[in-house]
């Protein structure tokens, strides 16, 4: 089971300046040492790396597009079996109702629960009905990761009309929940806690300082 507290995201796609396992590896320890319960990591090869450095659980996923398919997180089994290979505790996938490119949902938990009944699973969602399927599909932990990235709530976000989306999670679903997406502040991450979430992950506030870098710079040019 994760522990209960702040989970970092150790994440750089191939644009990114710090696109490298042995980078996010070392972000990885500076979580730990900065007082991270687990880590969230994308592709098999950074989640080796970030196990060599440092010892918490870790939320696996890997990122690959698709033609015709918008579901890019954990897609298919071919990821699912990259994660398995890659040692990680947790396997998040997408869990929105949006159409899949092979695949669909109830096979790709029904595969994990037969070849590593041990590995957690983490439902990446949009919705409240895509939490509550997430829940009937009996996956471990419900995240509101794709709350604002998907064409239907596009433009909301977490913290919006005071966390309301995150409410409505909480009180609907029975299983752990994960607040994940624009927790952007210290401030945030105490408001959703205090809630009652299992956890949360952050990741672009900590982990990529060239967003970081550019909220500063469009704070001072008054965007």
């Amino acid at each position: 089971m994760l522990p209960q507290g702040l989970i970092v995201s150790c994440q750089a796609l191939p644009d990114e300046p710090l696109h490298s396992s042995f980078i996010m590896s070392k972000m990885a320890l500076a979580a730990k040492e900065g007082g991270a319960v687990g880590i969230r990591a994308n592709t098999k090869e950074d989640i080796l790396a970030i196990k060599n450095e440092v010892d918490l659980p870790i939320i696996g996923i890997v990122k690959r597009d698709y033609e015709g398919s918008n579901v890019f997180i954990t897609a298919t089994q071919k990821e699912v079996d990259e994660l398995l290979e890659s040692g990680c505790e947790v396997i998040a996938m997408d869990a929105t109702l949006r159409k899949r490119p092979k695949e669909d949902l109830e096979t790709l938990v029904k595969y994990v629960r037969e070849r590593a009944p041990h590995i957690e699973l983490m439902a990446d969602i949009a919705t409240l009905s895509e939490a509550k399927n997430a829940e009937t599909l009996g996956f471990d932990y419900i995240g509101t990761t794709l709350h604002g990235y998907t064409e239907e709530t596009q433009g909301q976000v977490l913290y919006a009309n005071d966390f309301q989306f995150l409410d409505d999670v909480l009180t609907h679903v029975n299983q752990k929940v994960i607040a994940e997406g624009n927790v952007m502040t210290p401030e945030m991450l105490k408001i959703v806690t205090d809630k009652g979430v299992h956890a949360s992950v952050v990741g672009g506030a900590i982990t990529r300082p060239r967003d970081i870098t550019r909220r500063f710079v469009n704070a001072l040019n008054g965007e």
